[in-house]
């Protein structure tokens, strides 16, 4: 096998691994996924419930937002993904390959099966407040994962600062990150629109460790035009040991 062919091998075990860890995966090993020639059902995909009630993250994210956000916004995305599949070929009913496989021209599936993926993602990296009182410092992260963003980006403050300023500087709608790269380094990445760093097209390629949703709709009703009063209140949201259990996965 060439040295290609197994350092690909090598990222889709690390992908699948890590994103198995943050319970994302439909299919948890290679050799689960669906054959080629198989037809998906109908239902492929599925509305995760939410990990806390609708209010949970209140006063940071409000409960109205979190209503529509989940329940229709999202559920959206997989109503058109299985609309999109329906009588198609497809490699796996696991959402994460399907984001890995999909062409860049293939809008359906590019949109829906980046928006379930996202969006199942960011459930899941955030928490209730350790304080329902905005005076009540954030969480912050511990272990490997608050070492290595000191190492990578001198300390957490600067780490958060550089993070700010991309979510900031995304145009219209899409996501910042935080990923592990392909040299297995800490990096700060952006996508438009439901792109997401697993997709092959994308600028930065790695494993999702933080994700943050900067589309209007997530939080348009409580913060209005006020981008960075959104951003600000999310890190008090974040679900640090999720993101450690993704990052330690990712950088086996």
């Amino acid at each position: 096998m060439s040295d290609s062919n197994n350092m690909e091998r090598r990222q889709f075990i690390k992908t699948s691994a890590v994103l198995g860890a943050g319970g994302l995966l439909l299919s948890a090993l290679p050799g689960s996924l669906t054959a080629a020639n198989n037809t998906l059902p109908a239902d492929a995909y599925t509305l995760p419930p939410l990990p806390y009630a609708y209010d949970a993250l209140e006063p940071f994210i409000d409960k109205q937002t979190m209503e529509i956000h989940h329940d229709k916004h999202h559920q959206a995305y997989v109503t058109n993904l299985n609309k999109a599949i329906e009588g198609g070929k497809t490699a796996s009913t696991d959402i994460a390959e399907l984001c890995r496989t999909i062409h860049e021209g293939n809008t359906a599936l590019r949109n829906n099966g980046g928006g379930h993926f996202n969006h199942s993602f960011f459930w899941k990296i955030m928490r209730p407040p350790l304080s329902k009182d905005p005076a009540t410092p954030a969480a912050e992260p511990t272990g490997k994962l608050a070492e290595d963003i000191k190492n990578s980006f001198g300390s957490f403050d600067a780490f958060k600062t550089k993070f700010n300023d991309k979510a900031k500087g995304v145009f219209g709608s899409g996501w910042c990150w935080l990923i592990v790269n392909d040299v297995y380094k800490l990096e700060i990445s952006t996508t438009p629109n439901q792109d997401n760093p697993l997709m092959q097209f994308a600028l930065s390629k790695g494993i999702p460790v933080l994700a943050l949703d900067v589309w209007e709709h997530a939080y348009y009703l409580k913060h209005q035009n006020l981008r960075m009063d959104y951003v600000n209140d999310w890190w008090k949201v974040v679900n640090w040991d999720e993101a450690e259990k993704l990052y330690n996965a990712g950088k086996k």
